[in-house]
């Protein structure tokens, strides 16, 4: 391993000589301890030996000189630094139930689901991270309202008077209209829920009675409104998909056209937040969800007349819950202890993740009742009686606490010296008095950590195994419900998985040594705040700009852009990254800031956002050399441009040093062209045209750049998306 990055102070090797140097220094020898060997001609056998072992010792030599690099990574031993284990993705999967349950229904933690295995991939296996209660809804106010607020002031209760809830939890009644008669934008209706129910994360099917034949004016297959929840901060988004709307902005207009009758009702699914708090507006109390007559946009029409219904229902169809990329495993034997100190133990599952609660060691001393012990990161504060251990989270290698012999002079010299200055330090005698007598075996000795007795059971109690870039999948790709779950038919990730991150290698660990000794664990400085925003991202958190306040701000907040991990290896293969892969989500928001909190000067303020993202698309035209104009030479000459934009335009990956595009640096089209210059084949290229690519309310928008596309005092960065829209990313035509 080579140290490239330390500063190059002046040294020298151990041992300098060559192999050249050794040879000669032999021949040199011959003279004078063999004076009869006068052929020195490499044909001769003896030349061929001297050269064998010159080579031989140029090759210790050559380890000899590692000896420095050797001592670097004892100091980081001596440091306790130890490498990170991977850090596991995270998601929500949503399980879909086969029949609405009359009565609340658990899913279990830690519920094992999996990928889909191939001929050449592996099955990825995710736990839930806790337990998902699918709780019967039961709506118990509707409210309708003029203008969409943040917090509602006035409202009109509909069901008052003219409706009715029937035994089965339907509510119906005379016809009511969502909206007003003449239907503005910003026209909203409240459907407020029993919160004695849990709710969190649920999956409900809202199924809306209408009248007959509505005509609402509107383009069905792109209606003007949005449904949302209260989530305690905000109004949250809750229908994941338009075909989830089978009313299609209540105008009913597929029912109709297959024949069917807008009285017998027609649903719509929506996706609860996790956080679905009780919430109390003007004087009506429960969980909050609400549709709003959205404005319209370009490719939109708006309401003639309010839609207007007739009965409401509420079910519920599933949940969704978090969960993270690991394999529970319970009750390991580890074996017997043999009494000594220092004795070591492996796990079956490496790498280990985090503990969790739960997850421990118990040890049954022999006849006696079993022993729930610790775990510490060292032993240095660790007493004989104290029931430690350690475990290493990448090896899974377990230690319990040594024992470490102290010479007799040294600590002799201490107790004299103690004892001329007046300390109360035992009793000092001089290390030769004649008085000392032989010294016990046990004053020489100091136990760090309890030793289980011998004949004692060791078992983990339980811990989690997994983690790794390859743990960060696409939407829908986590299909199969390892863990038997009655009612459960099918479960699927909505999302894609984010935030997983592979072992650390001994030379990350060596670069992010210098960092932690110089920030010694507090955030004072930009770099202070960069180094420690890494440390609290555990391998989730790829890259981080610490933007200072400035003398405009009266805040002084300390501003935190955070660029999530992501998994890059489609660059390999032509594919770009999706732009919601980069999506900063609020678990790792408040992780890196409850890491920071503890770490920051008093009346500091941080806050994490995630950077402005712009995507890039290149259009040129390339001629290739006359031996590769054939359909097989320009089909993978065009995949190599692609993968070459696609890893040069990238966040993570990109960039002139290939270690992330730089935080606010324009791209130019020289970059382009210097970049396709490269390439085998390009014999010359056409003009350069970039696109800038911004997300606009109707999605990302491409508009012509004018040579650069990032403004550096944007702190942005530069993408190179890969989604429906922007399929191929990059247009580039081969010239024949």
């Amino acid at each position: 391993m080579n140290f490239d990055f330390l500063p190059k102070l002046p040294k020298s090797d151990l041992d300098d000589r060559t192999f050249q140097e050794l040879v000669d220094e032999c021949i040199l020898r011959i003279p004078r301890y063999c004076p009869e060997w006068t052929n020195y001609n490499p044909s001769d056998p003896g030349i061929t030996l001297i050269e064998l072992f010159a080579w031989l010792t140029d090759q210790m030599l050559l380890r000899f000189n590692q000896v420095p690099r050797r001592n670097y990574v004892a100091f980081l031993e001596l440091l306790g630094v130890r490498l990170k284990p991977p850090t596991p993705a995270r998601t929500q999967v949503t399980f879909y139930l086969s029949t609405s349950l009359g009565e609340t229904y658990t899913i279990p933690v830690n519920t094992e689901l999996a990928t889909v295995r191939t001929e050449t991939e592996e099955a990825i296996v995710f736990s839930t991270d806790q337990p998902l209660a699918i709780g019967k809804p039961q709506l118990r106010h509707f409210l309708t309202a003029v203008e969409a607020q943040e917090q509602p002031e006035i409202l009109r209760d509909r069901f008052v008077g003219s409706w009715s809830e029937g035994p089965d939890e339907q509510w119906e009644g005379s016809e009511l209209a969502f909206f007003d008669q003449q239907p503005q934008p910003g026209n909203c209706f409240y459907l407020v829920f029993d919160a004695q129910r849990p709710l969190e994360g649920n999956v409900i099917a809202v199924s809306v009675k209408g009248e007959a034949a509505t005509a609402t004016g509107i383009n069905p297959e792109n209606p003007p409104r949005r449904w949302e929840a209260w989530n305690g901060s905000y109004w949250e988004n809750v229908l994941l998909e338009e075909r989830d709307d089978q009313t299609q902005g209540f105008s009913f207009s597929e029912l109709v056209r297959q024949g069917g009758n807008p009285l017998a009702g027609s649903d719509i699914v929506l996706h609860l937040p996790l956080n679905w708090p009780l919430t109390q507006f003007v004087t009506y109390q429960g969980r909050w969800l609400r549709c709003v007559y959205s404005q319209l946009a370009a490719s939109q029409t708006g309401y003639e007349r309010s839609p207007r219904i007739v009965g409401l229902h509420v079910r519920s169809l599933g949940g969704t819950v978090e969960a993270s990329q690991s394999t529970l495993i319970r009750r390991e034997n580890l074996g017997e202890s043999d009494g000594t100190p220092g004795q070591t133990y492996q796990l079956q599952g490496a790498p280990i993740l985090p503990r969790q609660e739960g997850e421990f060691i118990r040890i049954t001393p022999p006849g006696g009742l079993p022993q729930a012990w610790q775990e510490v990161s060292d032993f240095a504060d660790s007493g004989p009686e104290d029931l430690h251990y350690t475990i290493d989270s990448l090896t899974g290698v377990i230690q319990f606490g040594p024992l470490l012999r102290e010479p007799t002079q040294i600590k002799e010299q201490t107790r004299f010296r103690a004892s001329l200055q007046g300390l109360p330090i035992g009793r000092a005698t001089p290390v030769n008095s004649p008085n000392t007598g032989e010294m016990s075996v046990q004053s020489l000795e100091r136990q760090y950590g309890a030793v289980p007795p011998r004949g004692s059971l060791l078992e983990m109690v339980a811990y989690r195994t997994g983690g790794g870039r390859q743990g960060n999948v696409q939407t829908g790709t986590i299909k199969i419900l390892k863990t038997a779950v009655p009612y459960v038919t099918r479960v699927v990730n909505h999302k894609p998985a984010r935030n997983g991150a592979d072992a650390e290698s001994l030379e990350e660990a060596a670069i992010r040594v210098p960092r932690i000794l110089r920030t010694r664990d507090r955030a004072v400085t930009a770099e202070d705040f960069e180094t420690l925003a890494i440390e609290a991202g555990g391998g989730a958190v790829a890259r981080v700009r610490c933007l200072t306040p400035t003398k405009k701000e009266d805040s002084g907040t300390v501003r935190l852009l955070l660029v999530p991990q992501a998994n890059t290896d489609g660059i390999e293969r032509g594919e770009g990254i999706a732009p919601d892969w980069l999506t900063l989500e609020p678990q790792l928001s408040e992780q890196v800031l409850a890491y920071l909190d503890e770490r920051r000067l008093l009346g500091v303020p941080v806050a994490c956002s995630q950077p402005e993202y712009v995507g890039v698309a290149v259009q040129t035209e390339v001629e290739l050399e006359p031996e590769y104009k054939n359909s097989v030479a320009q089909e993978e000459i065009l995949r190599q441009l692609r993968v070459t934009l696609y890893r040069f335009l990238n966040p993570l990956v990109g960039g002139p040093e290939g270690n992330g595009w730089p935080f606010g640096r324009p791209v130019y089209s020289s970059d382009i062209v210097k970049l396709i210059q490269t390439v085998a084949g390009v014999r010359y290229l056409g003009a350069v045209q970039l696109f800038e690519l911004r997300y606009q309310d109707s999605g990302w928008e491409k508009t012509l750049s004018q040579e650069r596309v990032i403004d550096p005092g944007e702190f942005g960065l530069i993408c190179s998306w890969y989604n429906n829209r922007w399929r191929s990313g990059h247009v580039v035509n081969l010239v024949v």
